[in-house]
C-alpha cells in the first residue's frame, strides 16, 4: 500500500510537469493566456493532474470515500471556472456565485464541519463561510512568485501527517497528491518565474485545501481546543487577509479592494529580495503549520498555550509590519 501511495504521488508530480510543459507551449503558440507575456497555466496543469491521480487512486483500490469524490468533482467545477476567468474576466457577482454552487455540492457529498450541540443549520452556514473565505484568502495570497504555491505544499504536507496519524488513508492520498502537484509548480514558478497559476489555480489550491480540512477528524470531544487546528494550519491566508482587512479598515479605506498593503508586499517595500520575502513567508506558514499539528495532538492546557503564541507571534507581526510605508 505504501509503495503504491508513493507511484500515486509520482504520478501527480509528473503529471502535473508534463501539463506544464504541454500547456505553456500551448499558450505560447496561440497567444493565449498571457495577459502579461507569461503563461497563466499553471493553474489547469495543477487541477488537472490532481484530479487524475487521484482518480487513479479510486479505480486502482476502490476505497474513495463519497466525501473524497465529492472534493474531486466540485473542485474540478472550481477549476473549469477559474480557466474562464483567466481567459475572460468574469465579474464579482459570478465568481461567488460559483464558489457557492460548487460548496453547496460539497456539502451535498457530505463535505462539512461537524461541530455538536450547534444543529445542521449552523454547521452547514459555517462550512460556507469556511470553504469561500479560504479559497478567497488563498486567491489574495498569489501575489509574489512561489507564495501560493509553496503554501500549498506546506499545508498540505501538514494535513498529510494529521491524516496518517489517524489512518485516514483517503484523506492522506488527497493531501499528498496535492502537495506533489504544487512543488512540481515551483520548478517554473520559483522566482523568477516563467508560469503563473492565475486565478484558476489559486481558487483551485484555496478550495481544495479548504475542504480537505472538513474532512479530517482533529481531535475527541474532551479536547475541543483542536477545533482550532485548521484554522492554525491555513494561518497563512486567514492571517494576510485578517491583516490587509484590519489595517485597511484603521485607514478607513475600503478592505476588500486591490492594494499593496499585504504582508509580502510589506517584505519588499522594506528592500528585502522576492527570494528571501518568500523564504520569510513561507517560514510563517510553517511555523501555523506546526503549531496547527501541535494543537491537533497534545492536552487543551497545552493547545491553549500553543494558540496563544501563535496569537503573539501574530500580534508582533503586525505591530512591526504595520509601521512599513506602502502606497494604496
Amino acid at each position: 500500500m505504501l509503495i503504491n501511495c508513493f507511484f500515486i504521488a509520482l504520478s501527480g508530480f509528473f503529471l502535473s510537469l508534463f501539463f506544464i510543459f504541454l500547456f505553456k507551449k500551448l499558450a505560447v503558440r496561440y497567444k493565449v493566456l498571457m495577459p502579461q507575456g507569461i503563461p497563466l497555466i499553471g493553474g489547469i496543469a495543477i487541477g488537472l493532474s490532481f484530479v487524475l491521480a487521484s482518480i487513479w487512486f479510486f479505480f486502482l483500490y476502490r476505497s474513495f470515500s463519497q466525501e473524497a469524490i465529492g472534493i474531486i468533482i466540485t473542485s474540478f467545477i472550481m477549476l473549469l471556472f477559474g480557466l474562464i476567468d483567466d481567459w475572460r474576466e468574469l465579474s464579482i457577482l459570478a465568481k461567488f456565485l460559483v464558489q457557492i454552487i460548487a460548496t453547496s455540492l460539497l456539502i451535498f457529498f457530505g463535505v462539512r464541519t461537524q461541530i455538536i450541540h450547534i444543529g445542521n443549520l449552523a454547521n452547514i452556514i459555517i462550512t460556507f463561510i469556511w470553504v469561500i473565505g479560504i479559497t478567497n484568502a488563498f486567491n489574495h495570497l498569489d501575489i509574489i512568485d512561489g507564495l501560493a504555491g509553496g503554501t500549498a505544499v506546506i499545508v498540505s504536507l501538514a494535513f498529510l501527517v494529521i491524516s496518517l496519524l489517524n489512518g485516514d488513508i483517503n484523506t492522506g492520498i488527497l493531501s499528498l497528491v496535492l502537495a506533489t502537484v504544487a512543488f512540481s509548480f515551483l520548478f517554473y514558478n520559483w522566482p523568477p518565474a516563467s508560469i503563473y497559476m492565475g486565478n484558476a489555480g489559486s481558487h483551485f489550491l484555496g478550495f481544495v485545501l479548504a475542504a480537505i480540512a472538513l474532512l479530517i477528524s482533529y481531535a475527541p470531544l474532551e479536547r475541543k481546543i483542536a477545533l482550532l487546528s485548521p484554522i492554525l494550519i491555513l494561518g497563512l491566508p486567514i492571517f494576510d487577509t485578517a491583516f490587509v482587512i484590519v489595517i485597511r479598515t484603521i485607514k478607513k479605506a475600503l478592505p476588500f479592494r486591490k492594494s499593496t498593503d499585504h504582508l509580502a508586499l510589506r517584505f519588499l517595500a522594506l528592500g528585502h529580495s522576492k527570494k528571501r520575502t518568500l523564504f520569510a513567508m513561507l517560514a510563517f506558514c510553517l511555523f501555523f503549520c506546526l503549531c496547527g499539528i501541535a494543537v491537533s495532538r497534545v492536552s487543551n492546557p497545552w493547545g491553549i498555550g500553543t494558540v496563544a503564541f501563535a496569537i503573539l507571534v501574530s500580534l508582533i507581526i503586525i505591530i512591526k509590519m504595520n509601521k512599513v510605508v506602502v502606497d494604496g
